[in-house]
């Protein structure tokens, strides 16, 4: 589902990085905090703000052409846009992401645990309700987790990534208010490629519609 980043000659006219509605390192992302408060209790999402002071950018390119882009600050707040192309004009899906857990694993045994529950059709992690495999449908009772690389950046203009992560991970979902709204799960093993260490990682997010942020 994910490939790596395409290469090709570089073209020193064209920005390092694309920005997509506005939105790249250095700028901010305005949220309509009705997006998660009209949910009331209901939602495990919380935020106590509107503005995200974005400090990183992550890009990613998916098999079929399409890309994600990864918007981040600096206590790990992930504003997320998949666009059919890499300058975004194509933009179409819009999610921001809250950190709600990370561990180490202590040794392989750990390892393998994680990735049993990557496979599963349902995830539950401690103090969240249970969550059903979103990407890929829940028929299966174990499906194969994604794998990617992502490239992050720190500066606006830089030319190569400061930093490659590779993730395994999948989406998982539940529906809110009888169906009218719907949260997130996102679940991965994250791997620097300048790094031993070794994480597992879960954050909480809501979709967004085109109303519901600017920059």
């Amino acid at each position: 589902m994910f490939g790596k980043l395409f290469g090709g000659k570089e073209d020193a006219s064209r920005p390092a990085l694309p920005v997509i509605r506005n939105v790249t390192i250095g700028r901010t992302v305005i949220l309509d905090p009705l997006a998660w408060r009209r949910f009331g209790s209901e939602t495990r999402f919380a935020l106590d703000r509107d503005t995200l002071e974005i400090t990183a950018q992550g890009l990613i390119q998916l098999n079929d052409g399409a890309f994600v882009h990864r918007f981040y600050t600096d206590d790990e707040i992930l504003f997320q846009v998949v666009s059919d192309d890499r300058e975004g004009q194509k933009a179409n899906d819009f999610t921001v992401f809250v950190p709600w857990s990370s561990d180490y694993p202590s040794g392989q045994a750990d390892r393998e645990l994680w990735a049993q529950r990557l496979r599963a059709r349902t995830f539950q992690a401690e103090g969240l309700p249970p969550f059903t495999r979103l990407w890929f449908g829940d028929e299966a009772a174990e499906q194969d987790p994604v794998t990617l690389w992502e490239d992050v950046y720190y500066t606006r203009d830089a030319r190569q990534p400061d930093r490659r992560l590779f993730q395994t991970t999948m989406l998982f979902h539940r529906d809110l208010a009888g169906g009218d709204g719907r949260e997130l799960l996102l679940a991965l093993t994250l791997e620097p490629e300048d790094s031993q260490d070794v994480s597992h990682e879960t954050m909480i997010g809501l979709p967004l519609s085109v109303a519901e942020f600017r920059a």
